[in-house]
């Protein structure tokens, strides 16, 4: 009997041994400023944005991740659609869905992290209409959109709350430089236009 327990324990520990010193899932959501560059700053302006990734971190210093950030109003959309419900408003967003990746460098026993990072990401700048009821969709066939493709990098810092590193906060700045083009919104016509877009979210994130 003591032989067994023994062995158990003993591979046990082998087991744990195997395992990564590190979180392998993170879950990120942030929030901060989005500031148009290159030839969208003719139409768009600097807008509030929010932004939520999901990245698996598969080695001790690199992560894939993917995540949608999305710019309230950088177009300055304001307009109205007569709906068989009655007026409602047309504002815009503009979302970037990015796919890519980081390598990281941990200082402090883990607790610090610097990285960077890039990848590609889709473009969708759309009119979208304020839904008047919650369970009933109304199309807005005047709602204009645009889209494209673009690449993007990224740099930060984070750092762990707590020692069992589940808990983080920081700071992420990233550029996109890419094209869109499609129906006229905002100030911006109806044509291929060279977008650039410089964001800084400050962060929280779960890491497990």
């Amino acid at each position: 009997m003591a032989r067994k327990t023994v062995f158990l324990v003993a591979a046990l520990a082998a087991c744990c041994s195997g395992q990564p010193s590190y979180p392998r899932h993170n879950i990120t959501f942030g929030a901060g400023g989005a500031s148009p560059r290159a030839g969208l700053r003719a139409y768009f302006t600097t807008r509030p944005a929010v932004a939520i990734s999901y990245g698996y971190r598969f080695l001790r210093n690199f992560q894939v991740e993917t995540g949608l950030d999305t710019v309230f109003g950088a177009a300055g959309v304001r307009d109205y659609y007569e709906s068989p419900l009655g007026l409602v408003r047309i504002r815009d967003f503009q979302f970037l869905l990015p796919v890519g990746g980081r390598v990281i460098l941990p200082l402090g026993a883990e607790r610090f992290q610097i990285f960077g990072g890039g990848g590609i990401a889709w473009l969708r700048y759309a009119e979208l209409i304020r839904q008047p009821i919650e369970y009933l969709r109304i199309e807005c066939p005047v709602c204009g959109s645009r889209s494209g493709w673009a690449n993007y990098a990224l740099s930060g810092v984070a750092v762990f709350m707590d020692r069992g590193r589940h808990f983080r906060t920081g700071v992420n700045v990233k550029m996109y430089r890419g094209h869109t083009e499609g129906d006229p919104l905002g100030a911006a016509p109806g044509i291929r236009t060279r977008d650039h877009w410089l964001q800084i979210f400050g962060e929280i994130g779960v890491s497990f």
